[in-house]
């Protein structure tokens, strides 16, 4: 899988560019401020529809124009197509193939990526929503439909909540509402959860041999999924629904009380264990940050695995922040195989052949050429 060509217009800080890349390694040079990560942004934007760095889309639009577009062509199981954002003031766009999807769940998927910038070393000490937005959206590219599942989800919490809070104020007491919503709910969340703990069963596989490899074989990674429900992993989706339905009668006082939704997918997390020790806790940075890179690089085998080709890997600025055993452990996992973006203010300091044979791009002031 690769992009062979991206074109942007009035995106951010550039007026107009038309790019067209390498196979294998692509590195976007250039001083700070310059573009370097609105190109990237661009290209994780062409997949997943979203800005990894922004949820107001009007940021992305040059300023004083009406509307932005991304455009990439993309190859993917021996065939070309194109891929389309138009972002603009009355809403997004997602074409594929010319055609506009109305359903995320029928855009996401078509490119696979993966990203790996500074923040997401953070996978591993930062806060529960960072790694539930890493499984949705990595659960998303390969399993579509989880995205369709996440949005009811989402949709029906929504509802639910404000339902509470008014029950809480007593504004409104509508226990039949609650009944019907907390149904709703339940049947989504089951669905996400039998797929998190699926998608969990594959990261494991993956992740576990990678992380003991880059520690030398000193260290065993392991990770765990908390849920707010007691509920094992092998668990079909009835017997989740029917712990769910317990769990939510359980808690229907202290919920009204709180205003609330209080169990459900929306507030579990991953736990990660190094030698059988909470890293989040317990971890120096060094191994929070071996456990976030093995982790990265498992998703790239991951989808791989079931999507049948490897995704385009971005890595935003990252380099740098990682020593030179993990950056060649990096490097060398990619090397040959994966078409690769990397962003970085220079070369210098990266002696691995990978960068020696990549395609240059230096960007500045929003202008990008070889």
């Amino acid at each position: 899988m690769k992009i062979e060509q991206l074109q942007l217009k009035n995106y951010r800080n550039y007026t107009q560019l038309d790019l067209t890349f390498d196979d294998t390694i692509n590195v976007i040079i250039g001083e700070n401020a310059q573009g370097k990560t609105n190109l990237m942004e661009a290209i994780y934007l062409l997949a997943f529809t979203k800005s990894h760095r922004t949820p107001r889309e009007k940021e992305l639009i040059q300023w004083e124009r009406e509307y932005a577009t991304i455009k990439g062509e993309v190859h993917k199981r021996n065939r070309n197509f194109p891929l389309e954002i138009i972002l603009s003031a009355k809403g997004k766009k997602a074409k594929l193939n010319h055609l506009e999807q109305k359903r995320l769940s029928e855009y996401i998927g078509a490119l696979n990526v993966v990203m790996f910038a500074p923040e997401h070393l953070s996978l591993v000490k930062g806060p529960p929503q960072i790694r539930r937005r890493f499984i949705d959206m990595e659960l998303g590219q390969i399993q579509p439909r989880y995205i369709y599942h996440l949005g009811q989800y989402q949709k029906t919490l929504r509802q639910r909540n404000h339902l509470l809070k008014q029950m809480q104020r007593r504004e409104k007491q509508d226990p039949t509402m609650l009944y019907v919503l907390t149904d709703q709910l339940i049947q989504h969340a089951a669905i996400l959860l039998e797929r998190r703990f699926t998608f969990l069963e594959l990261l494991r596989k993956w992740a576990s041999p990678v992380h003991y490899s880059i520690s030398r074989g000193k260290e065993e990674l392991e990770i765990r999924y908390s849920p707010t429900i007691e509920v094992s992993e092998s668990a079909n989706r009835e017997k989740i629904e029917t712990v769910y339905t317990n769990k939510f009668h359980e808690l229907q006082e202290k919920e009204i009380e709180r205003g609330t939704t209080l169990a459900g997918p929306h507030r579990d997390d991953l736990i990660f264990y190094v030698n059988q020790k909470n890293v989040q806790t317990f971890g120096s940075q060094g191994q929070q940050r071996t456990a976030a890179l093995s982790v990265k690089l498992a998703e790239i085998e991951l989808i791989s695995s079931e999507v049948g080709e490897y995704p385009v890997l971005l890595l935003d600025d990252v380099l740098s922040e990682l020593d030179d055993h993990r950056q060649s452990h990096l490097l060398n996992t990619i090397q040959g195989k994966v078409q690769t973006f990397v962003s970085t203010t220079s070369v210098d300091g990266i002696n691995h052949e990978t960068l020696q044979e990549a395609e240059l791009f230096h960007v500045k002031d929003g202008v990008a050429h070889t």
